[in-house]
């Protein structure tokens, strides 16, 4: 089949790769009729080497049509419209059942580690290869998956369960949005965007989109209805967020992660010298522009450690930081429901809808933010 794969840093390339098979009698496969481009995949694109192999697929975002079960297979049936969430959960254990599914205590069987399996995210992450690609073997089918309800809702109203939707949607629940509240969030990229309506939708009184790229910016003023921030403008963002809040925000949103902007020069020379990958300067900007007692959601991915992170300010201020990869399973029917009723539109981020065989081309310009680009799905 074909699928995109981990060339080296920033090199995504499309090749010929074994089909995929059924391995346990809990697997499917499913025959993928939509994935999409997600910024987790951008921190691959530049720091794969953390965590893939040469010729690794990647993709975390997929649906399709199931094409063969394992004969455990209760639920899913070949034919089944399906979109896959990108955390595996067998369904069983302590947090599949207590809608923790992102840790779950069976889908990783790398001993180094404990949290649950990612389709895309290499050995390190319980070794399932993505869903960018033609087909797909997907471990316990019955639960790492979503049946689409017979319906006309077409694959770009759907495909975004998988993961953007659910993760900006449980970022505001974490991080106990409040009507009233004045939520800052960082970046305006396709979490960004969900995450800043999520905020309003709860009732927020203030929401301001922090980014630096032109159009992403814009989209949050027009389709999003925010406040804009560009980051680029002010010597000290943090400090003139804070300002501009009067005191800080109640909850600040990262959905940025370890490939925003290098604060400073340092920095990338830190890089060379410490453990550390990418940047951590967004998550700086949101310790400072937090109010005191305030709430920092990390939603953006950090895959290294941190070199002088700001404990102290955290310990100083009472800032209460959470973080994580959300788990999207039980959200998953709640969120078909609200789309399926129209309480929200998430193809408003779609600017781009590419064949497979363009996924270089495509992870370059999401990269570079080029031609206006928020959000790009791949179609086999």
């Amino acid at each position: 089949m074909r699928a995109v794969t981990w060339q080296g840093k920033e090199k995504m390339e499309v090749t010929t790769v074994s089909d995929p098979i059924i391995q346990e009698p809990t697997d499917m496969i499913i025959q993928i009729t939509a994935t999409a481009i997600c910024g987790s995949d951008l921190h691959l694109y530049h720091h794969g080497s953390a965590v893939l192999e040469k010729d690794y697929v990647v993709g975390h975002e997929p649906m399709g049509i199931v094409v063969e079960t394992g004969k455990e297979v209760k639920k899913v049936k070949k034919g089944d419209r399906v979109v896959i969430p990108f955390n595996i959960s067998c369904g069983h254990c302590h947090f599949c059942t207590h809608d923790m599914e992102s840790q779950c205590d069976n889908s990783n069987p790398n001993p180094d580690v404990d949290y649950g399996g990612l389709f895309g995210f290499g050995k390190v992450n319980g070794n399932y290869p993505g869903g960018q690609a033609e087909y797909l073997r997907v471990p316990f089918a019955d639960t790492s998956s979503f049946v689409v309800p017979e319906s006309n809702l077409p694959d770009e109203k759907v495909l975004f369960l998988s993961d953007i939707v659910p993760t900006a949607w449980w970022s505001v629940e974490n991080s106990q949005v409040k009507p009233g509240d004045t939520v800052i969030v960082l970046g305006s990229g396709p979490v960004g965007l969900l995450a800043q309506k999520f905020a309003k939708m709860k009732g927020a009184e203030r929401v301001i989109a922090v980014d630096c790229i032109a159009h992403r910016i814009e989209h949050s003023a027009k389709t999003e209805g925010v406040e804009t921030f560009n980051f680029m403008e002010a010597d000290k963002p943090g400090k003139a967020l804070k300002e501009l809040t009067n005191g800080g925000a109640d909850v600040v949103i990262d959905c940025v992660g370890m490939d925003g902007v290098e604060s400073k020069t340092s920095e990338k020379l830190l890089n060379t010298l410490s453990p550390q990958m990418g940047t951590i300067a967004p998550l700086k900007t949101a310790i400072e522009c937090v109010k005191k007692f305030g709430t920092v959601q990390m939603t953006g991915v950090y895959l290294s450690p941190a070199a002088f992170f700001p404990l102290n300010e955290l310990f100083s201020r009472n800032v209460v930081l959470k973080s994580g990869q959300a788990p999207v399973v039980h959200l998953m029917p709640k969120l078909y429901d609200m789309i399926s009723n129209d309480v929200f539109d998430p193809t408003e981020i779609i600017t781009h809808v590419l064949p497979l065989e363009k996924a270089s081309e495509a992870y370059q310009m999401f990269d570079e933010k080029a031609d206006h680009n928020i959000k790009t799905i791949l179609k086999p």
